[in-house]
């Protein structure tokens, strides 16, 4: 990477640290973090736009609309204004702005999205954080920030068929599971994101296991 760009890198880095500090634990610089390497590691892999990667993965989540009342808009506005400041080209900020806009499992209600290989690297990464030890960790994390039930065996998972439905969604807090989680495996677009997620998925199903077996008192 150039000397250029890699400066503008930092300056994201810093940019998204302060606009982040205090966020909830699971979509707080530390999420960003983590997307953003793994967005690296993945890139290593594709034939993509690295400083485009880099960019989008860094503004993901620079203003998650479940902290906004579901405003979809305010997270791709403060990513565009900040990229203009640096002087990025309208070209690069508008590849930036459609990953961010594209790049949530709320979307994927939306067939009409096109895919293009950058969006494919940072959705994969920001996919991979949902599964595994760190997002079940995210998972509970964020419904008690909710303050969701852990669980309740009344209350059974929803099937949505509409991202209206999904954003309105308040279950049980192991139900997301089955709403998201579980399926997120066969959601990927990349091999290096495919072979990453079917090692995080084989932990949530044993994780699982544990859970049903413990919350009925045999283990």
């Amino acid at each position: 990477m150039s000397k250029e760009n890699q400066i503008v890198i930092e300056k994201t880095v810093e940019f998204v640290k302060l606009e982040l500090y205090g966020a909830e634990g699971g979509h707080d610089w530390w999420h960003v973090y983590r997307v953003w390497k793994n967005s690296i590691a993945i890139g290593k892999t594709e034939d993509c736009n690295k400083l485009i990667v880099e960019l989008s993965a860094l503004l993901h989540d620079i203003a998650d609309p479940k902290f906004y009342n579901g405003d979809e808009n305010i997270g791709p506005q403060k990513a565009e204004e900040f990229l203009v400041s640096i002087g990025l080209s309208n070209e690069i900020i508008d590849r930036i702005i459609y990953i961010i806009r594209h790049v949530s499992f709320k979307n994927t209600f939306d067939n009409n999205t096109e895919k293009n290989n950058e969006l494919n690297i940072v959705q994969d990464a920001d996919r991979l954080d949902a599964i595994g030890a760190i997002g079940i960790a995210r998972t509970f994390n964020y419904g008690g920030f909710k303050g969701n039930e852990l669980y309740n065996p009344d209350i059974p998972p929803k099937n949505y068929k509409s991202k209206r439905e999904y954003k309105s969604g308040n279950s049980p807090t192991l139900n997301h599971f089955y709403e998201k989680l579980l399926k997120l495996k066969g959601m990927m677009n990349t091999e290096a994101g495919i072979k990453i997620a079917n090692n995080r998925h084989q932990f949530m199903e044993v994780f699982l296991k544990q859970f049903y077996s413990e919350w009925n008192g045999n283990s």
